[in-house]
């Protein structure tokens, strides 16, 4: 094992606090929140189990970290109700929703332009 592998590889949790395992060397068992989320579970509650761990030197703290949970203890993901799906439509139908000329832009606001695309560049619309 190199030499930023074995800083990076704490079993016992006596360095970190935690389990430590190198980058795509964790154990079985144990998965991070995207890979729960990709199975359609959460961690629910549940503490830290472990972290995955990689050396970057263009960190200030020198290492990038990704906390494991256990599978056997994760719960299914909550379904969506009709009134998150409703909430969750009128954010997207304010992120559409030109402040200038209030019509909706069929595509999200550019939030460097802060205003749709006609709006923003009247001119070009004209010679057209």
């Amino acid at each position: 094992m190199g030499t930023a592998y074995a800083k990076c590889y704490d079993p016992s949790g006596a360095r970190y606090g935690v389990p430590t395992f190198p980058w795509r060397l964790a154990p079985d068992g144990l998965a991070t929140r995207r890979q729960l989320r990709a199975k359609g579970l959460r961690p629910g509650g549940q503490p830290i189990a472990a972290q995955v761990m990689i050396r970057q030197r263009g960190r200030k703290s020198g290492a990038k970290v990704a906390y494991l949970y256990r599978l056997d203890k994760a719960l299914p993901v909550r379904p969506m109700t009709s009134r998150k799906w409703g909430a969750l439509a009128l954010a997207m139908l304010a992120r559409r929703t030109c402040p200038v000329c209030h019509l909706d832009a069929g595509y999200c606001i550019p939030a460097s332009l802060g205003m749709c695309v006609p709006c923003a560049y009247p001119e070009e619309q004209c010679t057209a």
